[in-house]
């Protein structure tokens, strides 16, 4: 027996999406033709560059921003998933991963400097990060298939919002941890809170919001299978596929590739930006 009637929670969500769904519908729809967009370009051109070519540059990138060992892995880590068949379905997925980063950092590292600047957007913000990566992945689809129907855009909304939280903490815990006297010193040569910000405060902040930016990387990459069930394409609806038909080498295949990526991805975000040790 319950001590107080049931809050109608349900019925206040579904009104709330309706009235957003009859008022903002073409914000919408303009904002679904731009993700497409976004993403197709990016496809377009992954997909222009000849595979050995694109397995070039990121083995390149590998040796550039780690060592010699993790640069061998990404060459035969890519040649096999090139030789196993799933290229395209890399491309798609790299493109699905790109697009959602691109866009947690032009919104994530903005929202992180602000509430550098200010301990009461923090308190603010801080709540709403926390229920952000604490909502099960599989909800966020709810509301991005209605707002953006089937397909890639719903699959890049949820993995933004599920992957744009680490970008706005270790972008704003970076600002925070740079050292006292140095801007105590920055204010003594008259600085202006722009100059104090771009000269001193983000440049020592690069290698934590570039571990931030890493996590989001990889918390996207995480959304990739989700994101096939509402018609995302990429290794995610191979492996779909692949559980549903009961495929379970096509799957492992699948999976393997989405691993070799994620590790490619992990290694080379993760020394971007920061100083290497010789």
């Amino acid at each position: 027996m319950q001590l107080f009637p049931k809050l109608p929670l349900a019925e206040w969500v579904e009104q709330a999406v309706d009235f957003l769904t009859d008022n903002l519908g073409p914000f919408f729809e303009a904002l679904t033709e731009g993700i497409e967009g976004f993403v197709e370009f990016i496809v377009l051109i992954l997909s222009s560059i000849p595979a050995v070519v694109l397995i070039a540059i990121f083995t390149g990138l590998a040796w550039w921003a780690s060592r010699w060992t993790i640069a061998l892995f990404t060459a035969v880590g890519l040649l096999l998933i090139q030789n196993l068949g799933y290229w395209d379905g890399t491309i798609d997925t790299l493109a699905l991963v790109l697009s959602s980063v691109i866009i947690s950092i032009i919104i994530g590292v903005p929202i992180g400097i602000w509430i550098s600047q200010s301990d009461r957007s923090r308190n603010v913000i801080t709540p709403i990060l926390d229920f952000m990566q604490t909502m099960p992945a599989f909800v966020y689809l709810i509301p991005a298939i209605l707002f953006f129907g089937i397909g890639v855009v719903p699959g890049i909304i949820a993995s933004v919002i599920f992957a744009m939280p680490p970008t706005i903490r270790l972008t704003n815990l970076g600002i925070r941890q740079v050292p006292e006297d140095l801007i105590e010193a920055a204010n003594a040569f008259g600085s202006t809170t722009n100059q104090k910000l771009f000269k001193v405060q983000l440049p020592l902040a690069t290698p934590t919001i570039m571990a931030g930016i890493n996590q989001s990387i990889m918390l996207a990459l995480s959304m990739v299978v989700i994101a096939s069930l509402v018609g995302a394409p990429g290794l995610g609806a191979d492996v779909y596929r692949a559980v549903t038909q009961l495929r379970v080498g096509t799957g492992f295949e699948a999976g393997l590739a989405i691993v070799i990526l994620a590790i490619v991805l992990d290694r080379i975000s993760q020394n971007i930006g920061s100083t290497k040790q010789q």
